[in-house]
């Protein structure tokens, strides 16, 4: 595994989450046109990412032999008399199996309550609670569990995201009705931050807390073992797609309405999942939780730029105010990170 810069790794880390912010759209699509629910939803984009990493990782091994012009070295193999007929067992493989297992049960969980999240409540609700709850939680786990130290700097970006986030799904941030929810996105935001939520919005509030806390883990979890990220992307997501397989297969996990929902399910299966997710684990190589989770947030206010473009929905000017302090919070640990390369 080559190593990365942190630069570079805040780089992988800003188109990961560019790629995420177009995932949300992708899946109230597929809600709406393909017939799917958040579990068959979450099974297909974990079962076409990792497909894709696979091909990806075959044809570009495949492409390094070709271009690798050596000739061959032919060495004597030494066969001891106790090796016939026996296969060691590698207990870095073990281990690094039962990480694979970690990784992909978490994936399975935050993905599938993400989605569920965003069914119940709406994406405007589940937006803000489970992107808002992320960054705390990482932070956190970083803190206690990682012993990473968080800077004033680090706290004075997530204070700005955290706001930027409010001032772009809050209360007078939204004006009309969301061509995603069918619901006023403003009333809905509105009874999260007064309290006053129903049983649907209240299950999509637990939901969104509950992938927030997968998503943190993850993020914690892999930063501490920083395993190959292509092969961690990759067999995360397999694990993941067998967790929900069984329950996908309970109602029926192919789409209906035609070519559109297959597209759908091909695009979020290829960018919101395969690259995202494989820059992210490359980015985990190099740079803290902390600082990573304040990167993510990106992916808000790309979703909100998606919503304006493809939905129709119409940002007010504290919205466009709260984009603007969002990339800004985001430029701020990317910068860092830079200044960190230069240093070294």
């Amino acid at each position: 595994m080559s190593h990365v810069s942190a630069r570079r790794g805040a780089f992988f880390m800003s188109v990961a989450a560019t790629a995420w912010g177009t995932g949300g759209a992708a899946g109230s699509l597929l809600f709406q046109s393909g017939g799917l629910g958040p579990v068959d939803v979450s099974f297909w984009r974990y079962l076409l990412g990792a497909a894709f990493l696979y091909v990806t990782t075959r044809l570009t091994a495949t492409a390094v032999r070709r271009a690798a012009v050596r000739p061959a070295i032919v060495r004597p193999v030494v066969v001891r008399p106790g090796d016939v007929g026996r296969r060691r067992p590698s207990l870095q493989w073990a281990r690094f199996d039962r990480r694979l297992l970690v990784v992909g049960v978490g994936m399975a969980v935050y993905q599938t309550a993400y989605f569920g999240a965003i069914a119940q409540s709406g994406v405007a609700i589940a937006t803000v609670v489970t992107m808002g709850a992320t960054p705390v939680f990482t932070a956190l786990g970083g803190r206690y569990l990682l012993g990473e130290r968080i800077t004033r700097t680090s706290l004075a970006a997530l204070a700005a995201a955290l706001g930027g986030l409010l001032l772009l799904t809050g209360e007078s941030a939204f004006t009309g009705e969301s061509a995603l929810t069918g619901q006023s996105t403003l009333s809905g935001v509105s009874a999260v931050l007064s309290g006053s939520v129903g049983g649907g919005r209240a299950a999509g509030i637990v939901l969104a807390l509950v992938s927030a806390a997968g998503y943190a883990g993850v993020t914690v979890y892999s930063r501490h073992h920083r395993d190959d990220p292509q092969r961690t992307a990759m067999g995360g997501f397999a694990v993941a797609a067998a967790c929900l397989a069984p329950f996908a297969l309970v109602d029926g996990v192919l789409p209906t309405g035609g070519a559109t929902p297959v597209a759908l399910l091909l695009y979020l299966g290829a960018v919101p999942t395969a690259l995202a997710y494989g820059l992210f684990f490359r980015a985990l190589t190099t740079l803290n939780a902390t600082t990573v989770s304040i990167i993510s947030l990106g992916e808000a206010v790309g979703a909100a730029v998606l919503g304006v473009v493809l939905f129709g929905e119409r940002l007010t000017p504290m919205a466009w105010c709260g984009c603007a302090l969002l990339l800004a919070a985001v430029v701020v640990p990317a910068v860092q990170a830079g200044r960190t390369t230069e240093k070294d």
